[in-house]
């Protein structure tokens, strides 16, 4: 496997979606989070902000390059980014924390170059290898596992299937499984302190 392989298939499998946040219809990934994974991951790693350029209308495009490095192997990938408000549109005549903030995003972007995080880029919702496993089906002792739980919760069935988007339950994949059994494991966790309270007055 080659050094550029690795760094991909080490970073694209990592889940980031509890590190972005929604600005208007753009999704941002944390920089300083991204870059903290990727120097766990790749400790000799580093960035390397680009002289930016000025077009005639007054925007702005920053750039940067990100060197993934392992020893004497290294992997360096460049982005570019004009200086943007949350629509998407470019700035004209960006002041110092426009160009900064724009900065961070390059960075961040050059970072999904390697594999962090891209899959946010294309839309997705789950990085390949977990939305591979969210499409599985049930296996025998995962269904036992929900009914009991439907059970023991009392859950309408109709409206469980109902919400989760199924006609029958063996049409549940694990991606809607592991949803559903943290939901009624909560549920679960309620029924038995209103029962304890109840025995204790």
């Amino acid at each position: 496997m080659s050094f550029e392989a690795k760094v991909w298939q080490t970073l694209s499998a990592i889940n980031v979606n509890e590190h972005t946040e929604k600005k208007g219809n753009l999704t941002y990934l944390s920089w300083a989070w991204a870059f903290t994974v990727l120097k766990n991951h790749f400790p000799e790693s580093s960035i390397k902000i680009k002289k930016e350029q000025t077009f005639s209308d007054g925007t702005m495009e920053v750039r940067c390059e990100v060197t993934v490095k392992e020893g004497d192997q290294s992997s360096t990938q460049s982005m570019w980014l004009p200086v943007m408000d949350n629509r998407n549109n470019a700035i004209t005549n960006p002041n110092a924390r426009q160009i900064n903030d724009a900065r961070m995003r390059c960075v961040t972007k050059c970072l999904g170059l390697h594999g962090l995080g891209l899959y946010i880029y294309a839309g997705q919702e789950l990085p390949e290898p977990e939305a591979e496993v969210a499409k599985k089906p049930l296996t025998k002792d995962e269904m036992d596992n929900l009914l009991d739980l439907l059970d023991a919760t009392e859950t309408d069935l109709d409206q469980f299937m109902t919400h989760y988007k199924v006609k029958k339950l063996d049409e549940l994949r694990n991606g809607k499984y592991q949803n559903a059994i943290s939901v009624l494991a909560k549920k679960m966790e309620k029924i038995v302190e209103v029962r304890n309270a109840a025995e204790s007055a």
